[in-house]
């Protein structure tokens, strides 16, 4: 039998199906996880009355669970030192605040790299009249092998010449407004509670492994998306893409920045498609997330 039928944990499986309506408090919960406080999300925007954040429903893959207080129910068995390695959404269409919502979850590929084998589960995001919105693929890496004891990364490891990231801006067009926030102990229980997890509690955290907090993952993918939502507005909303390398972890108490530029704009049919290289750095130019953005521009 092999790995992935003795989990269950195999590609093509299905998660199911969960609906929720984007709520005024769904996204008055995401402005005080993030700090993204867009009047847009609020009032009256480019595409009507409120719209919603492209990501307030940042975390849907992970709501697939058996009961509330367990693990994803597509995680691997053991999860001592498992992190989120890479992120993909796309946007087809916007959201306004007040609209229905359902999601299928389920694995879309599984691969080894190095010393981790990884996970990709997708989640298709549709309108009330099934019509797909949004796609999310999202790459959780987990440790090969038994490890449930001793610090998995430490403090130290971003600081060594194989950890370090550099962005070539030699074809850049334009470089865009960008974003800092100082991450809270209150944003990351906003962002991952309200349960006690190692994204917002330290003694959690060292039980799997890390010296601190690990901020999740998917905050400075929402800080990205706040930058092109500022820059791009509907373009962003309604037709984004984005897909980042989580390289280094972001811990509880960072500060971090992220920054863009554009490298190219390309005819797409009668529209035109903004093409950029994205980052989120720390304070000592520490990149955390390095990726890839588009957006419709005018």
């Amino acid at each position: 039998m092999t790995t992935a039928e003795s989990t269950g944990v195999f590609v093509g499986r299905d998660y199911g199906r969960h609906d929720f309506v984007i709520t005024p408090e769904m996204v008055a919960e995401y402005m005080d996880g993030t700090g993204d406080r867009n009047a847009i999300y609020t009032g009256s925007s480019p595409l009507g009355g409120p719209v919603a954040p492209a990501l307030v429903r940042h975390s849907e893959v992970y709501a697939y669970r058996d009961h509330p207080k367990a693990q994803p129910s597509w995680y691997l068995p053991n999860i001592y030192g498992n992190l989120h390695a890479r992120q993909e959404f796309a946007f087809f269409a916007p959201v306004m605040v007040g609209d229905a919502v359902h999601t299928r979850s389920f694995i879309a590929e599984r691969y080894i790299k190095r010393n981790r084998q990884y996970v990709v589960n997708e989640v298709l995001y549709f309108d009330s009249d099934d019509r797909v919105i949004m796609r999310g693929r999202t790459h959780q890496s987990f440790l090969l092998g038994q490890q449930n004891e001793g610090i998995v990364v430490d403090k130290t490891r971003e600081k060594s010449s194989a950890r370090r990231f550099d962005v070539d801006t030699s074809s850049a067009v334009e470089a865009i407004s960008p974003v800092t926030r100082q991450i809270t102990p209150e944003m990351c229980f906003t962002f991952s509670g309200p349960a006690r997890n190692y994204h917002n509690d330290k003694e959690m955290a060292l039980k799997l492994g890390f010296p601190d907090v690990v901020v999740q993952g998917m905050m400075s993918i929402c800080f990205l998306s706040e930058m092109m939502t500022n820059r791009f507005g509907a373009g962003w909303l309604s037709a984004g893409k984005i897909d980042v390398n989580l390289v280094n972890i972001v811990w509880g108490s960072d500060a971090l920045t992220c920054r863009g530029f554009i490298s190219r704009i390309e005819q797409e049919g009668d529209r035109h498609r903004a093409h950029l290289d994205v980052w989120a750095e720390k304070a000592d130019g520490t990149k955390v997330t390095i990726g890839a953005a588009s957006a419709l521009v005018e």
